[in-house]
């Protein structure tokens, strides 16, 4: 009889991803896109661009309040986004 090494499509994909590098750039761009989920609508409408450099989510906050509020609430912010991505992306968050 044969025996096949029988793996599941999504093993494969995950495989394939982590040899070509892509595994990472994919899990920021889900964190990036997770930020109104975990942030909340309202916070979305004065957020503006959203980008991860050094392991450091940079938030542009259009309103001075919110930007002074969301930095006391970063810490949990960080174990959100992460969670809602199934990994540890993000170190911290900076908000200009």
């Amino acid at each position: 009889m044969f025996r096949r090494k029988v793996e599941s499509l999504a093993d494969v994909i995950n495989k394939l991803l982590r040899d070509e590098g892509l595994e990472t750039p994919l899990k920021q761009k889900r964190l990036i896109d997770s930020w109104e989920l975990v942030a909340g609508k309202t916070v979305a409408k004065y957020t503006g661009e959203k980008f991860i450099k050094n392991q450091t989510l940079f938030v542009k906050i259009t309103n001075p309040a919110l930007r002074q509020d969301l930095s006391m609430m970063r810490t949990q912010l960080l174990k959100r986004l992460n969670t809602q991505v199934g990994g540890m992306i993000i170190t911290d968050i900076r908000f200009f």
